[in-house]
């Protein structure tokens, strides 16, 4: 393959339902992911990624989901609650929009993650792709421990506890990215 990838931590990702819970560096973040694992999983993609009628087709074989950022996409969440229901996999880019800079931190994590999980009462896996894909080089990605949003199950998701999951949400995926960071450090 053109752009080879190395994941470590492939044991974390559990049996089932689950929402994987990405950084987003480059549009080839889905296609890595889709290309080298396992089993199907099924991507929440903006809609202006269908304009094209050819490249809409391609996303849709592969599972993605299309939401409308600027309104709330009430078929989106139904087809992504759906998704988790039927036990699938369900990838979520959260800081909704390509992130990448040289300390390779992440942009403002949005709650869409925290959201379902609580509500579809799934594990979310925090992942952490180490750099922005490039032909012929191996890139990591890792992938950490599973984490539920329990201790919010069955309470009122207003805007005050969706911040509160989605800073658990924040924490976990920075978890993963320092630790992609010292794998760097410890090999110089």
């Amino acid at each position: 393959m053109c752009y080879p990838a190395k994941f470590i931590g492939k044991e974390n990702i559990p049996k089932g339902a689950c929402i994987i819970s990405s950084n987003h560096t480059s549009n080839l973040d889905a296609v890595l992911l889709a290309v080298h694992t396992w089993e199907k999983k099924y991507y929440v993609a903006k809609k202006e990624l269908f304009k094209n009628k050819l490249f809409g087709s391609f996303l849709k074989s592969v599972g993605a989901i299309k939401i409308d950022r600027q309104s709330t996409d009430v078929g989106a969440i139904k087809n992504c609650m759906k998704t988790l229901k039927d036990g699938k996999k369900l990838v979520i880019f959260p800081e909704g929009t390509r992130h990448d800079n040289e300390n390779m931190e992440l942009g403002e994590v949005k709650h869409g993650v925290a959201m379902f999980a609580i509500k579809a009462k799934v594990p979310v896996v925090p992942i952490f792709i180490l750099r922005q894909p490039k032909i012929f080089r191996r890139n990591k990605i890792f992938i950490g421990q599973p984490f539920t949003l329990e201790e919010f199950y069955g309470k009122k998701l207003d805007s005050t506890e969706l911040k509160l999951a989605g800073n658990i949400v924040t924490a976990k995926m920075n978890e993963i990215r320092e630790f992609a960071l010292n794998s760097l450090t410890n090999k110089k």
